[in-house]
């Protein structure tokens, strides 16, 4: 379903994986052995470290933790403690239960005390030892003050001096896909747009008697029809003539939807695989005189579009996020565009690990996040907007929001399901 979102057309059926709870499973064990064995080892040599904890506890698990866990467990069970040592190259669990194939190395009965285990399993390590703290990601912060207090106590003081951020070890772990990965995502971001697409026609909105609370609703109740999840309440708007532009950040209130409104979605699912996705689009409800929007809307989407391409052109590896938006503000402004730019990582979390392109409310850059790089095999929120003038409402100016999924490949930087093109017309 990939493509121009018209707004008109045939509904297409949903394609979820259709697999069993006990083939994800098996299919997310799969994938995580892969990944212990490709990405922890090179993720560990780029960051510059020889051992890495990850560690939580039943139902506060570090981030990171609830992404290592093996495809039945739910939570972790007690304290869950993940070893990584020799570079990455050995994986160890010291838990009460066994893991994964992670090798088991605690045996309560010869050590009552889980941290001296710890501590003696990292005994012999040389380099830097990783653990889950950050003040300027919160995916990269997961070890809790209690549990570091108990694990710094049993180490020796040679273990202490090893202890560094694993910051950008976790984020990487977190933001990189797998080539096998990007089907399932993209496959999850198809059937979200089936929904948004639903969702934005007269299946759902009669113009006159829907509001814009009907409408999120109507939203989530589709999504739960489906047999995916949610990872956050949608949020719908509408921009009227004479009210002048309206976003966001003004706030939701319930309003109801009407001809001659410009209609916006913020909308997004949770796959059975685990991936999030993240989509805003718009619509125009038709008066009764009208076969189409206003010239000016179709103009406005234009621009937004071409925001878009102006920051995938800017989305270079290696570059980090701040020098991603400097360069598309200013490439945009230049072409006479008034681009507004908040950008994000997407994958396993929505506003995911990974370099901050922007947030709504600080387009000189975001220190921390937006100071990290971008990186290959990474998915993107392509989010942003465009103030766009419409003639036709008296030169008041419009915001078109737009928000679609994308993946940076080895190959470059494109939309896991196209994006729209065209204006839905209700």
């Amino acid at each position: 379903m990939a493509g121009k979102a018209t707004g008109t057309g045939t509904f297409l059926t949903m394609t979820p994986s259709r697999l069993s709870l006990r083939q994800l499973a098996s299919e997310r064990d799969q994938i995580l052995t892969r990944r212990f064995d490709t990405l922890v080892p090179a993720l560990m040599e780029r960051a510059g470290f020889e051992a890495w904890v990850v560690n939580g506890r039943e139902y506060n698990e570090d981030p990171v933790l609830e992404t290592m866990l093996p495809g039945h467990w739910l939570t972790a069970r007690r304290r869950t403690t993940l070893v990584f040592t020799e570079g990455g190259r050995r994986r160890a669990s010291v838990s009460r239960y066994p893991v994964g194939d992670f090798e088991p190395v605690w045996k309560p009965e010869e050590e009552p005390d889980q941290w001296a285990a710890l501590a003696k399993h990292l005994e012999g390590t040389s380099g830097a030892i990783g653990v889950n703290v950050s003040s300027s990601f919160a995916l990269a912060d997961g070890l809790t003050a209690s549990e570091r207090h108990g694990m710094v106590a049993a180490m020796s003081e040679g273990q202490r001096d090893q202890l560094k951020s694993a910051k950008d070890l976790a984020i990487g772990w977190l933001e990189t896909r797998l080539p096998e990965e990007r089907e399932p995502f993209a496959r999850g971001v198809a059937n979200a747009h089936q929904i948004l697409r639903r969702g934005l026609s007269l299946e759902a909105v009669t113009p006159g008697e829907t509001t814009t609370d009907d409408l999120t609703w109507w939203l989530r109740e589709r999504v739960r029809e489906a047999g995916f999840g949610e990872w956050f309440h949608p949020g719908v708007l509408v921009q009227k003539p004479g009210e002048g532009p309206r976003g966001p950040w003004d706030g939701y209130t319930d309003r109801l939807i009407e001809p001659g409104d410009f209609l916006h979605v913020d909308f997004g699912i949770i796959t059975d695989e685990g991936y999030r996705t993240d989509q805003q689009q718009h619509a125009y409800v038709l008066k009764d005189e009208e076969t189409d929007a206003p010239q000016g809307m179709h103009e406005g989407l234009k621009q937004g579009n071409r925001v878009q391409d102006i920051l995938m052109e800017n989305m270079t590896v290696g570059r980090t996020g701040n020098e991603a938006l400097a360069a598309t503000i200013a490439q945009a402004e230049g072409e006479g565009l008034r681009p507004w730019i908040y950008t994000h990582p997407l994958g396993v979390h929505g506003h995911a690990a990974g370099a901050t392109i922007g947030l709504w409310d600080h387009q000189e850059g975001v220190p921390g996040p937006g100071d990290y790089p971008i990186n290959v095999n990474t998915g993107w929120s392509i989010e942003l907007a465009a103030i766009v003038t419409i003639p036709e409402w008296d030169d008041q100016d419009l915001y078109i929001m737009l928000e679609e999924d994308a993946f940076l490949g080895e190959d470059g930087i494109a939309f896991l399901d196209g994006r729209q093109e065209q204006l839905h017309l209700i």
